[in-house]
């Protein structure tokens, strides 16, 4: 018997069982920090104890999507290690910070199958849950195009779930520390608030990051996401794209951190109505990001902020000034690598 695990296939997902991941994970400064090192990320209250303690928190918290990160990558040994792509996201929320010191778990459920008609692959959807010991932190579905072992052989029954297309504002969970209470134009670096934006408004983020390979290939280490096409060359000489892939996930990190640049007022992401990974990115490519206001909601149990509902797309190699986009008949420009919908938190006029 092999002692080696060689990763699920399609046919080995049967709707509604449950996967319980492995290797909890106790979260070190060591792990805030090589974040904040490999995205660039500015936000202050994952900066600053003293700032984060301002608005009522203990110290910094971990970044949210860090956070995501991390219970994402647990589910990936048990998920989509055989994985051909990742194709969407839906129904995050986050219900509350980590903080260093506490303990990740993470365990999956299979909500959905359909076999693709190529016979060589399949879809399977599941709706993943982090914990900090006990506590839900971060709940999300997120679907996968997985290999099938048996090319053409027969197909589980078809489920496909019903899932929203956004989070409405009385689902999100906001903690009375998330942000609103420290002093917004010095330590944030943003003198705007809620009221300064407007719905249809777009924000070119104007820089740019270069991902280099050890950076991509170093973050997805710490996320501890083990997918093949993101660190074995050898491999990826004969897949796809004949290298590796960088993880779209970090993708979305970069282009957040990207958007502090218009929006360093939006503390925490606390939703995720929807997300694509539009193309792929690859190291040596330069990603530009731009954000469009969809919605903002006040929130009326929180007098010190409200919630933004924001588009954040990234790009590769071309600077988003013009802001591309898709054209009348859905389809995106070849340099758009992301099109991510979430809910992020902003503080209010005092």
């Amino acid at each position: 018997m092999s002692k080696t695990y060689a990763g699920r296939f399609f046919e080995d997902f049967r709707v509604g069982e449950t996967l319980i991941h492995a290797t909890p994970r106790t979260v070190t400064s060591g792990d805030a920090t090589l974040y904040l090192a490999l995205t660039g990320s500015r936000y202050a209250q994952f900066c600053c104890d003293d700032f984060a303690r301002r608005n009522g928190l203990p110290a910094a918290p971990l970044d949210d999507l860090l956070t995501f990160h991390m219970v994402f990558g647990k589910s990936v040994p048990d998920v989509s290690w055989n994985a051909v792509a990742n194709l969407g996201y839906a129904e995050g929320r986050f219900y509350g910070s980590v903080f260093v010191g506490e303990t990740i778990y993470a365990r999956s459920e299979v909500i959905g199958l359909r076999a693709n008609s190529n016979g060589q692959t399949g879809t399977v959807w599941v709706r993943t849950r982090g914990y900090a010991g006990t506590r839900l932190v971060v709940d999300f579905v997120r679907w996968v195009m997985i290999r099938r072992r048996d090319v053409g052989g027969p197909a589980p029954e078809t489920v496909v779930p019903k899932l929203s297309k956004a989070l409405s504002v009385d689902e999100l969970f906001v903690n009375p520390g998330m942000g609103g209470k420290a002093d917004l134009d010095h330590l944030s670096g943003s003198r705007f608030s809620f009221e300064d934006y407007e719905v249809g408004e777009r924000i070119d983020h104007v820089e740019g990051f270069t991902v280099d390979e050890a950076e991509h290939r170093m973050a997805t280490r710490l996320y501890q996401n083990t997918a093949k096409v993101h660190f074995d060359a050898f491999a990826e000489r004969h897949g796809r794209f004949g290298k590796c892939i960088v993880y779209g996930g970090h993708v979305i990190s970069l282009a957040r951190s990207l958007s502090f640049n218009g929006l360093a007022g939006c503390m925490h992401v606390v939703g995720i109505n929807g997300g694509r990974h539009v193309g792929p990115t690859f190291a040596g490519d330069t990603i530009y990001a731009w954000s469009e206001v969809l919605d903002k909601q006040p929130l009326p149990r929180h007098r010190d902020v409200g919630a933004l509902r924001l588009r954040l797309v990234a790009t590769k190699d071309r600077p988003c000034h013009e802001f591309p986009d898709k054209d009348e008949e859905g389809r995106y420009p070849a340099e758009v690598v992301l099109d991510f919908d979430y809910w992020a938190i902003m503080p209010r006029a005092k």
